[in-house]
């Protein structure tokens, strides 16, 4: 039995008495959203901005596929692009440069068509069938000027009621997209690149793709990059570190805890202030980072598998069971549409 829990309990405990933390102001703290531009950031608004500047040059369409593992920055991305190109009201009339659409988890024709329109806040979204909608969102693209189309969350797609349902939605969205002749950006977990690989008329229109993959430590570029961000967030953090993050074998320790994804790398350290404060520790150090593992990431983990516990293995949590399993999941789960559908792109292509 590892003496860890005992400590953080001793220093729970003496807090037990304190009518309020040593700095309330801290309590629920959070880092700051503005994302840092490291390299696969960079390379993913490099790209969205060519596709964006084709269409404002060129007039001229076109699609970018953006797929990356939960919490690789996807969502980011497509959010702190959209807040670079943010809405004007002129003249009464709103100027839309790009449009953000979030892909409802139970796609329609129908029902994908009124999340644009609630994204263009048309008054009557949820009038009309999908034809009526489709018109008017066109409408509403050419008036409020519309250059790029950015669908977050667009795996959705991939999980339709039934195959009929898939084919109406994918048939619908790539009439939409040869007639609205705008810049469309398909943005998800790895199944969306499952749904434009199903249908050879929107593969062929989501031909440029990228991957925002994990950071790995077996490419040195790579640690060396994660180094630097550690070194980034060190400065955010309110509390002082016993040791440097971005020190070798702590970075170890914390992309083992991320898996090498910057959403779970901030839950930790979010977590970590969260737990020194709450013990009125004056730094962070191994059993708060180890608490703060436990608190956001992992509540079941054993001490032998927790990163920051001195004597842990040090391995890549994503065995059966372990909190990054999924991770490594490459085969579609969910409904019987989304199994035969994946089997069939893995032979070559949906019929």
């Amino acid at each position: 039995m590892s003496t860890l829990p005992l400590e953080l309990m001793t220093k729970y405990s003496n807090f037990q008495g304190a009518k309020k933390p040593v700095d309330s102001l801290l309590c629920g703290f959070r880092l700051k959203s503005e994302p840092i531009a490291h390299r696969r950031f960079r390379e993913g608004m490099f790209r969205l901005a060519e596709l964006h500047h084709g269409r404002q040059a060129y007039g001229m369409g076109g699609g970018l596929l953006i797929i990356g593992h939960s919490g690789g920055g996807k969502s980011t991305l497509l959010e702190h692009y959209e807040s670079k190109h943010p809405r004007v009201h002129e003249k009464g009339i709103t100027r839309i440069p790009v449009l953000r659409v979030s892909v409802p988890s139970s796609p329609s024709a129908k029902s994908l068509a009124e999340a644009i329109l609630v994204a263009l806040k048309d008054p009557k979204a949820h009038r009309g069938t999908a034809s009526e909608k489709t018109e008017r969102i066109l409408i509403w693209l050419e008036r409020c000027g519309v250059e790029l189309i950015l669908f977050d969350e667009f795996q959705h797609l991939f999980y339709t009621a039934t195959v009929i349902v898939f084919r109406d939605v994918t048939d619908w969205l790539k009439r939409l997209i040869s007639n609205a002749n705008v810049g469309i950006v398909a943005c998800g977990l790895p199944e969306a690149a499952l749904v434009v690989d199903s249908n050879e008329q929107l593969a062929r229109r989501f031909c440029a793709r990228i991957q925002l993959t994990p950071f790995s430590m077996d490419d040195d570029d790579d640690f060396i990059e994660f180094r630097g961000l550690l070194r980034s967030f060190q400065k955010l953090l309110p509390i002082p570190v016993e040791t440097p993050l971005f020190e070798a074998n702590l970075a170890r320790r914390m992309y083992i805890a991320s898996y090498g994804l910057l959403d779970y790398l901030g839950k930790v350290l979010e977590g970590a202030v969260s737990v020194a404060v709450t013990a009125r520790q004056p730094q962070i150090d191994l059993p708060v980072l180890a608490a703060a593992f436990r608190n956001r990431i992992w509540s079941a983990v054993p001490d032998r598998l927790n990163p920051f516990y001195p004597e842990s293995i040090l391995r890549p949590l994503d065995r059966v069971g372990e909190v990054f399993y999924l991770h490594t999941q490459h085969n579609p789960v969910g409904s019987p549409l989304a199994r035969r559908i994946g089997l069939k792109s893995a032979k070559g292509g949906a019929q």
